[in-house]
């Protein structure tokens, strides 16, 4: 696919994606939609803390269910290096990026081994951290992938719109009452365009610390865990211009 080709792709699948009621529509939807950049398997979970377990977490999947099987019974999720460069960041990663030391850590080994056994050789993820410390993800497996740095940014927005959508679909919430006021929709509005809290701030004339706290109080207001999911909020709500 061309340049053009992935703003396209993305906004046609961000456009549908409402049509869609059901959990296994939404997940054919993603299917099809991740299929055409060569991922073959994905996951959309939270991450469990020490005293979960990761089954509990899964929203939805689309794994082999052998695959799905040996990585809980295994417990693999304590040792996977994808799962802790997850917690560790908020951009987007190539699995290859989760680094490990394969003399220290053979626990990591097994299950990039293992994954590899069903069609997870390379993979891409997608991290979700909340406003009160919820930490999830959407991560992409399969063996030749379309990756690069126009289609990483497509994949982005179609993972987080993905993950939103589906977990609105499993905990319904009406949409606020509350309005944003024109102030948050003014940080909500440049956020969209990548400018930082600071870059706000200079933009709006106010305080760094005032921008972050109106993009804080107007994700609250939207229901969104993070920044990037309250700006996806904000224009698929028609709240902002994209």
């Amino acid at each position: 696919m061309s340049a053009v080709d992935y703003g396209r792709e993305a906004l046609d699948f961000i456009e549908g994606l409402g049509a869609y009621r059901r959990v296994p529509d939404a997940m054919d939807a993603l299917e099809t939609a991740f299929n055409r950049f060569g991922f073959e398997h994905m996951i959309v979970t939270g991450l469990p803390n020490p005293d979960q377990r990761f089954s509990q977490m899964v929203l939805a999947k689309r794994w082999p269910a052998e695959w799905f099987k040996i990585y809980t019974e295994r417990n693999f999720d304590r040792v996977d290096p994808v799962i802790r460069k997850c917690r560790q960041t908020v951009n987007p990663f190539e699995w290859s990026e989760a680094p490990y030391d394969a003399e220290l850590e053979p626990g990591a080994v097994e299950v990039m081994r293992r994954a590899a056994d069903f069609r997870m050789s390379r993979g891409f993820v997608v991290p979700i951290h909340g406003l009160t410390g919820y930490e999830a993800g959407v991560s992409l497996g399969g063996v030749n992938l379309d990756l690069n740095a126009r289609s990483k940014p497509a994949l982005h927005l179609m993972a987080m719109y993905g993950y939103d959508h589906i977990r609105r679909l499993l905990d319904p919430v009406p949409h606020p009452s509350t309005r944003l006021t024109p102030r948050e929709r003014e940080v909500i509005a440049w956020a969209a365009q990548g400018k930082s809290a600071w870059e706000i701030g200079e933009i709006l004339s106010i305080t760094q610390r005032t921008a972050e706290e109106h993009l804080a109080t107007a994700a609250r207001k939207l229901g969104a865990v993070n920044r990037t999911h309250a700006v996806a909020i904000a224009i698929r709500h028609r709240i902002i211009n994209p």
